[in-house]
């Protein structure tokens, strides 16, 4: 599963779970989740590679979302994992 791919999947989780997507040129290296009047944010820096992005996403995730609790594809379980700094599958 390449980056792209990754990304696409992670957006659909938070997305999926409240979180309004966002993606806006912020100079690069900027996205991430942030929280306004109640509602959940997840801006994606479209000057940032997909593998920034699918980073700055998987941390995202790992913070709305209990991963141990629900089925996901193991490359992205994996990939967030990777980025949390947990156990590889």
């Amino acid at each position: 599963m390449d980056n792209k791919a990754i990304l696409d999947e992670l957006l659909e989780l938070l997305a999926g779970n409240d979180v309004k997507i966002r993606k806006d040129s912020l100079g690069g290296g900027s996205s991430g989740l942030c929280k306004i009047k109640d509602e959940s944010f997840f801006f994606a820096d479209t000057d940032s590679s997909s593998y920034e992005i699918a980073t700055s996403c998987a941390k995202a995730v790992s913070e709305i979302l209990d991963i141990e609790t629900i089925y996901l594809k193991p490359e992205i379980r994996c990939f967030i994992e990777q980025c949390i700094g947990e156990k590889q599958l």
